[in-house]
């Protein structure tokens, strides 16, 4: 009977005691962190979404407070389909990306004004939070609280051509473009851009699409074949759109402490990184975020 116990228990596997999962405590949020109340919504009609082949899609957050009339001719060649079947016919390195018609000769959609007023200034300096030092192309930059990148020289102020941002391709002066062809800096930042072209936006998803497109040897860029351009299938708005599969997104606001933490954190980065007490201002990232569908 003993032996038989004994076999029994030898068959029998010793479960190991159960272990308390220790409760894990959530990180402290540094001062320089985003809270959700300063996320806020960007408007169906200010969502420009751009359908390259291949299933590749870029947003574009238009800014028409800052270029009303520019930003007016885009929406209505949007609505037209205006850019349907066009193409990214200019890509040059370390400079910038530049989509429409690449012969310039389709006639534009109606409604349409073909030299608007230059809106290559805004109205005032007006910005929530204010880099500590100017740099080589304005005395001072910030940002505006609905998430812009300004900068001024004391007089005048404009929006910045920084990384991603959207500008209207234009002709010598005075022509302004009409917004028919748009180009984004795909390399460095370029500011020398500022105040001569109208900017109308910032690219705010699917930008890699277009920085990582092949760059052309030809003059300017310009792709010496139609077989080397990039095809665009469709160019609409958000609000046109079925609201089905039409997104939304937010953006960071800067008007508040967390935002201002955010920037002296870049200015002055936590060591072993060695700062300069200063930074660019297209050297700081406006936070976009695309809300999940419900």
């Amino acid at each position: 009977m003993l032996i038989s116990l004994l076999s029994l228990l030898a068959l029998t596997p010793v479960q190991a005691p159960v272990q308390a999962t220790p409760a894990t405590t959530p990180p402290t949020p540094l001062p320089s962190d985003v809270a959700e109340q300063d996320w806020r919504p960007i408007p169906d009609n200010e969502l420009l979404v751009m359908t390259l082949t291949g299933n590749r899609t870029v947003v574009i957050r238009l800014a028409p407070r800052f270029a009303p009339e520019h930003v007016a001719n885009v929406r209505t060649l949007a609505k037209a389909g205006w850019w349907d079947a066009s193409s990214v016919y200019r890509v040059q390195e370390n400079w910038v990306a530049q989509w429409g018609d690449a012969t310039e000769q389709k006639p534009l959609a109606p409604g349409v004004v073909k030299s608007p007023a230059a809106e290559y200034e805004v109205a005032g300096f007006t910005v929530a939070q204010r880099l500590s030092k100017p740099d080589s192309h304005s005395t001072a930059s910030g940002f505006s609280a609905d998430g812009w990148p300004i900068a001024t020289d004391g007089k005048a102020a404009w929006l910045t051509h920084c990384y991603g941002m959207v500008g209207v391709a234009r002709g010598p002066a005075p022509d302004t473009g009409s917004g028919s062809e748009l180009f984004t800096p795909i390399g460095q930042s370029a500011r020398r851009l500022d105040r001569n072209y109208t900017v109308v936006g910032r690219i705010i998803e699917g930008m890699k699409y277009l920085s990582a497109l092949p760059r052309s040897d030809a003059a300017m860029g310009v792709y010496a074949t139609e077989a080397e351009r990039s095809g665009i299938v469709s160019v609409r708005l958000a609000s046109d759109i079925q609201a089905a599969t039409r997104p939304k997104f937010e953006y960071r606001s800067t008007d508040n402490a967390r935002f201002a933490a955010f920037i002296k954190l870049r200015e002055n980065p936590a060591p072993p990184t060695i700062g300069s007490g200063g930074v660019e201002l297209c050297e700081v990232p406006l936070a976009t975020r695309r809300v999940p569908a419900k």
